[in-house]
């Protein structure tokens, strides 16, 4: 068989750390899954290569597409709400959910589909161009192209820029420390609470994802919101949402924000009916009576699973309607209005007003 063989040369391939030999294999160290590769030979992510000894990037500054989104669509409602976000993924994942809603782009194995193309300067300066506040690092996963997201991390940083990682949490220890590092906000999907359902539904296995979620939280500056897409029949049983609650109030605080939000059918499952909304209502009650403050339903009409409501006098604070903002009741850019209690998150001291906007851009003609 011909082995694959990448240009070196080529600025969007470049060589990368978070890899040591095993005999005469290179091992990534990068994921949990510690890929070990012969001459040639792709890790499971796709976008990482062993070529003449050296471990590569192939996709650094390609993207599917640039996108301004709002930020609640990420989803995050406590970080600079109203604002808006740029947004943009690359081919690849390291999980292999089969249930995937973006799977046109984390299961490519086709580098073509990646039209677009941006240097981390690049992104920087679009970014502060169409007004974003941030750029999130999001559609596969931001752990894969990892020397890409942090080096545009830290070009949005010298202008202002805050980051946002929307990602499934599938890191290793050492690398983790360095991304979260360069992290402003993260959402982190914790896809179910059992290690049956990561392993058969993911391909993953859920401790790790659970230890990135830990040490976001309570070992760097990040803020963290949590998401769980809920899938009937397979993460949504009464018994499974109560150890998870009761997980996040240990090991987060209750101050943690989590998601549940609706499936529908896809990719390699579509027999799976949609998420009825009286489901979401359920985990989300199971939740606030764990102790959790802020829990969210999403991909529904839902105004009043949408609401931030002070957890000490129980008053809406921000309401919502899908991703616009029709109430603010903070003051001081933190405190509910109505009785002073401190709302967690990070706020200013008035919302955005991009709305629900989704656009799509070019950063180059």
């Amino acid at each position: 068989m011909t082995k694959e063989r990448i240009d070196t040369n080529d600025p969007h391939v470049i060589p990368v750390g978070y890899w040591h030999w095993e005999g005469d294999l290179i091992q990534c160290d990068l994921c949990p899954r510690e890929c070990k590769l012969h001459e040639g030979q792709r890790g499971f992510c796709f976008i990482r290569m062993r070529q003449d000894d050296q471990l590569w990037l192939t996709s650094y500054g390609r993207s599917s597409g640039f996108v301004i989104d709002p930020i609640e669509k990420k989803p995050l409602n406590h970080f600079l709400p109203g604002t808006p976000v740029l947004s943009f993924g690359t081919a690849g994942c390291n999980l292999a959910c089969k249930y995937c809603q973006n799977w046109d782009m984390s299961k490519a194995r086709d580098m073509d589909r990646l039209m677009d193309e941006a240097m981390p300067q690049d992104l920087a300066d679009a970014a502060l161009r169409t007004g974003c506040r941030a750029v999130a690092y999001t559609y596969n996963d931001p752990v894969i192209f990892f020397e890409y997201a942090i080096d545009t991390a830290r070009a949005c940083r010298e202008k202002g820029i805050k980051n946002v990682a929307v990602t499934a949490g599938y890191i290793n220890p050492e690398p983790r420390q360095e991304f979260f590092k360069h992290m402003d906000a993260a959402n982190i999907d914790l896809k179910g609470f059992s290690e049956d359902f990561y392993r058969k539904l993911t391909g993953g296995h859920l401790q790790p994802v659970l230890d990135t979620i830990e040490y976001a939280v309570k070992e760097t500056d990040c803020w963290v919101e949590l998401t769980t897409l809920l899938i009937p029949g397979h993460n949504d049983s009464p018994e499974e949402l109560e150890k998870m609650s009761q997980w996040i109030i240990d090991h987060c605080g209750p101050d943690t924000p989590l998601h549940f939000t609706a499936f529908h059918p896809d990719f390699r499952m579509l027999d799976v009916p949609p998420t009825p909304p009286h489901k979401l209502e359920e985990a989300r009650k199971i939740a606030m009576e764990h102790g959790l403050n802020y829990v969210y339903t999403g991909n529904v009409l839902d105004p009043a699973g949408q609401t931030t409501y002070c957890p000490q006098c129980k008053q809406p604070v921000i309401g919502r309607v899908g991703y616009d903002i029709t109430l603010w009741q903070l003051k001081d850019g933190c405190c509910c209005a109505h009785c002073g209690a401190e709302i967690a998150g990070v706020f200013e001291e008035q919302p955005g007003d991009w709305g629900s906007r989704r656009l799509p851009i070019r950063l180059h003609a």
